[in-house]
C-alpha cells in the first residue's frame, strides 16, 4: 500500500527504513522552512521524500527525489499518476544505489518515459572509504604525499577540533562562503545553510575545524546516518596554504567516522576514472584519491517524464542556463 503521511507520527519508523541523510525525516523539515513543498511517500518497504519546485511566472512545477532506493514499479506508477494531477513536468531521481541491478536496465530500457538524465546534480561516480580497517591500514592505503603532507601539518602544529556547536557552524560557514567567493561557485544560500544546520544539528550534522595558532584554516560539515559518515560540504581559508590543514582535517573527519561507529565514508562525489585533469574537479578528485578509498560508480540520475512537451522546452531553458553560468564566472 502507497501512501502520503507528513505528520510526527511517522518520524520514528521513518527514520529507520530511511537510508540516506537527505531522506532522513530532518532534511525534510528543513526543506519545509525553506519554503519548499515536501512529499513524503511511504510504502510497505520503502519510503520516499521528494521536494517540489514551482517554475516561475508558470503553474507547473518539478519534482525531485534525491539519494533514496530505487523506486518500484508501483511508486513510478504512483509519481507518474501524482505529475500528471498536479501540474508536474518531470520528477528527477537520483538513488543512492551503486550500478549493480539488471532490473534497472531492463526498466530503463523498455520505459520512454523514465529516461537517464541529462542534467544530473549528483554526479555518477563516488570515493567510499572503508572505516572497519585499523588507523594502521587506512594510513598505509593512502598514496604517500597525502601521508606525509597530515604528518607535516601536524609537526607543524596543526590542530583539528570538533566543534558541533553553533559557533563552529559559524566559523564553518565564513569559510565556506569565502571559499565558494574566491572559486566562483554558486552554492546554496547562507539561509540554507542555516536551516539545515538547526535542522540536522545534535543529530547528523558535525562541525570540524582545523586551526593554527587559534586561526581557523579549514572546516567541514559532515552528516552521520546510520552506518555512513558523508562529506557533502567544506570550506578553507587563503592563510598558510602551506600547513596541508585541508590533509589533516579528512584524515581527523575519518578518525571522527570510526569514533561514531560509522562502517564507511562517502566522499560526496568524484570524477570517474580517467578524467580530464584540466577538468574544474579534477584538483578535487586528485585530493580524495589520495586517501585510498575505492571508486564507486552509482546508477546515474534519471528523469521520469510527465509532460514531455514542457520537459523538452524545459531541457532546452535549462542548456541556455548553464552557457550563461559558465559566461558568467569568467566576469
Amino acid at each position: 500500500m502507497i501512501k502520503i503521511v507528513d505528520n510526527n507520527f511517522y518520524k520514528k519508523k521513518w527514520n529507520e527504513m530511511a537510508k540516506h541523510p537527505l531522506q532522513s525525516w530532518e532534511w525534510g523539515e528543513a526543506r519545509k522552512q525553506m519554503g519548499i513543498e515536501i512529499i513524503r511517500i511511504y510504502e510497505d518497504i520503502n519510503i520516499f521524500q521528494l521536494t517540489l519546485h514551482p517554475i516561475p511566472y508558470t503553474k507547473f512545477k518539478i519534482g525531485y527525489l534525491p539519494r533514496s532506493v530505487f523506486p518500484t514499479d508501483e511508486v513510478l506508477k504512483f509519481l507518474y499518476n501524482y505529475g500528471k494531477n498536479n501540474k508536474v513536468i518531470f520528477f528527477k531521481i537520483e538513488p543512492h544505489v551503486i550500478l549493480n541491478s539488471s532490473r534497472l536496465a531492463g526498466q530503463v530500457r523498455h520505459d520512454k518515459l523514465l529516461i537517464k538524465s541529462k542534467h544530473p546534480l549528483f554526479p555518477d561516480w563516488t570515493q567510499i572509504i572503508d572505516l572497519t580497517k585499523s588507523e594502521e591500514e587506512l594510513l598505509k592505503q593512502m598514496k604517500p604525499k597525502t601521508r606525509y603532507n597530515i604528518r607535516l601539518a601536524e609537526k607543524k602544529g596543526v590542530i583539528v577540533k570538533e566543534e558541533s556547536n553553533d559557533q563552529g557552524f559559524k566559523i564553518f560557514s565564513k569559510l565556506y562562503f569565502d571559499t565558494c567567493k574566491r572559486q566562483k561557485y554558486f552554492g546554496h544560500t547562507p539561509q540554507y545553510h542555516q536551516i539545515v544546520w538547526k535542522n540536522l544539528k545534535n543529530n547528523i550534522a558535525h562541525i570540524l575545524v582545523a586551526y593554527y595558532q587559534d586561526t581557523p584554516l579549514v572546516a567541514y560539515e559532515l552528516f552521520h546516518f546510520k552506518d555512513m559518515l558523508y562529506y557533502p560540504y567544506g570550506g578553507s581559508s587563503e592563510n598558510f596554504r602551506n600547513l596541508m590543514a585541508a590533509n589533516l582535517i579528512m584524515w581527523e573527519t575519518i578518525k571522527l567516522g570510526k569514533k561514531l561507529g560509522a562502517k564507511k565514508l562517502d566522499m560526496w562525489g568524484s570524477l570517474p576514472p580517467d578524467y580530464n585533469q584540466k577538468h574544474d574537479w579534477a584538483g578535487f578528485t586528485r585530493f580524495k584519491e589520495g586517501y585510498g578509498g575505492e571508486l564507486v560508480q552509482m546508477i546515474a540520475s534519471f528523469d521520469l517524464i510527465i509532460n514531455p512537451f514542457l520537459y523538452k522546452i524545459y531541457n532546452s531553458i535549462y542548456s541556455l542556463r548553464e552557457i550563461y553560468l559558465k559566461l558568467r564566472s569568467l566576469l
